[in-house]
């Protein structure tokens, strides 16, 4: 089944669990309407990439065979509603008023209350609501999963990686946070590490590796075929993120729907930032560290910040350690021993997933 179809198999039931949620809301009052509008808006566009490696994982287990599992494409709108939650929260943290070139929900729903005339501090409501908003959507996504176990011989298994992957990214997303104060108070020596395990919680798991286990599981994988897709996946997953980084920073906005430099201002402490520090003498470490962090850095400063950055070498180490993150995957896929479909699934999307640009 070619990515268009999975797309379009996700997206169909994400229109009819919508539909499901829309005919039920009448009780909820005509202010809730603003509220679940803002929920389905953070559902449309994105890549499915999630939804379409727990296709490949499926493939894995499943050997290849093209029959439908109606589960499937409800694990897979979970994996997207999941997604959606994440980003509200993690705009709301950053303070990022874009997203996909939009404004982020807790701006969107700022401007929603302030076009509505109603009283008090629209940015406060924006916040507030935008929590809850998130909150909404990991409801929505364990209710998608959940109607799609029903009955499903492999739904045990399924349901405690699901468990494991929202553990994952929230603790995750809190050790991002923490670095962009931490590191102050650790080694530099440390900091490397310390950004990796952020990448790997936050973003490299749940982005493509416990997708695919997600799919593998679901389709009845055994636990040395797990530990082989997982060997696949970790890597992947640690490139995906790695470019993101470099994206964050070096990224075109017309293209990635972000303000240029935007992990600057919002002060992320990513690999390529540990990087960069390690090389850098004294006093332009400390212009460095002064300048991330800074909402209001100019278009200038940013530039500034992006050339001194790649003056270190860090961009280009990062870019190896991506290269070293996709060699190690192409091994694991080998070593795999999955079949002729599946493989061409996982590497495809892997390709994707890494040499992209937003």
């Amino acid at each position: 089944m070619s990515s268009s179809l999975v797309i379009d198999a996700v997206a169909e039931r994400l229109d009819r669990f919508v539909q499901s949620i829309r005919s039920r809301s009448a009780e909820y009052g005509p202010d809730a309407e603003l509220f679940l509008d803002a929920a389905v808006s953070t559902l449309q566009g994105g890549k499915r990439l999630r939804a379409r490696f727990a296709h490949a994982g499926w493939l894995a287990a499943a050997g290849g065979s093209m029959t439908t599992d109606a589960a499937l494409w409800g694990l897979g709108a979970a994996l997207e509603v999941f997604q959606s939650a994440a980003l509200v929260h993690d705009d709301l943290i950053d303070n990022s008023d874009t997203r996909r070139g939009r404004p982020a929900s807790h701006r969107a729903l700022e401007a929603a209350h302030r076009d509505a005339g109603w009283h008090g501090d629209a940015a406060a409501f924006g916040r507030s609501t935008a929590v809850l908003l998130g909150d909404l959507l990991v409801a929505w996504s364990d209710d998608l999963l959940e109607e799609s176990l029903i009955g499903h011989p492999h739904a045990a298994p399924t349901r405690t990686e699901y468990a494991r992957m929202r553990r994952d990214v929230t603790v995750g997303q809190m050790l991002d946070v923490t670095e962009e104060s931490a590191w102050s108070v650790n080694p530099p020596a440390s900091l490397l590490e310390r950004a990796l395990r952020v990448a790997a919680l936050k973003s490299a798991r749940y982005s493509v590796e416990q997708p695919i286990l997600l799919g593998a599981t679901l389709g009845g994988a055994d636990q040395r075929l797990l530990v082989r897709l997982r060997a696949f996946g970790h890597p992947v997953g640690m490139a995906f993120q790695l470019r993101d980084d470099m994206l964050g920073v070096f990224g075109d906005p017309a293209v990635t729907g972000k303000p240029a430099g935007d992990d600057l201002r919002e002060g992320k402490r990513t690999a390529l930032i540990a990087i960069a520090r390690e090389t850098l003498p004294p006093d332009a470490r400390a212009h460095l560290d002064a300048r991330i962090g800074d909402p209001d850095l100019t278009a200038d400063e940013v530039v500034q910040l992006q050339e001194l950055i790649r003056e270190t070498g860090a961009a280009d180490r990062v870019e190896q350690m991506i290269a070293e993150y996709s060699d190690a995957a192409v091994r694991a896929l080998r070593d795999a021993e999955v079949g002729a479909t599946a493989s061409q699934a996982l590497q495809s999307l892997a390709e994707a997933a890494i040499a992209r640009s937003a």
